[in-house]
């Protein structure tokens, strides 16, 4: 049986792994994100980041804000079993929408003396950090950003004497007037 005539996918073909950013609107109630996070580990899906929040008091919802990576099969089999779940209102895949917003805020304690001290407060100015802490060996800084923003603050501060590191993971949300 030639390829053109099997039902098979083509071993020979390598399907591109991306990231994706998905908005899930849930009822805001015990267990829905144990369920959605076990729906990801039980078939083996990985969650990159997972932000959730009560977005409407009044209507008890909550949303999710997942990025995952996978081929274009799989993000498909996610968005359709994270809509067969009761609690789920809707799900929207931001990155097919286009270019979402995508911000994460992280705190970032450094210590270091002498030039560390000054290269530290110079790299936290340019990047538009905010110092919340500050003693005599230490400083705690505040930066909101793109992930690949963030990753390359970090990146530095490791050389500047980094101690400790608290992301919040990603929020998103599209552009323009519409909602999800």
């Amino acid at each position: 049986m030639n390829a053109m005539n099997t039902h098979y996918p083509d071993a020979g073909k390598i399907e591109a792994v991306n990231r994706h950013t998905l908005a899930v609107i849930v009822d805001n109630e015990p267990g829905v994100l144990a369920r959605i996070s076990g729906m990801f580990s039980g078939r083996g899906y990985n969650i990159e980041s997972l932000t959730v929040s009560e977005t409407e008091e009044a209507r008890h919802l909550s949303r999710i804000t997942i990025v995952t990576a996978g081929t274009n099969a799989v993000i498909d089999q996610i968005k359709a079993q994270l809509d067969r779940l009761v609690p789920v209102h809707r799900v929207v895949d931001l990155t097919l929408q286009g270019s979402a917003l995508e911000r994460e805020l992280c705190l970032v304690k450094v210590a270091g003396q002498g030039e560390h001290r000054g290269e530290a407060l110079r790299l936290a100015a340019a990047f538009g950090a905010k110092t919340l802490d500050a003693t005599l060996t230490s400083f705690v800084f505040e930066l909101t950003g793109a992930t690949e923003e963030i990753d390359r603050f970090i990146r530095l501060m490791t050389v500047l004497g980094l101690v400790e590191i608290s992301r919040t993971g990603i929020a998103a949300m599209g552009r323009g007037a519409d909602p999800m």
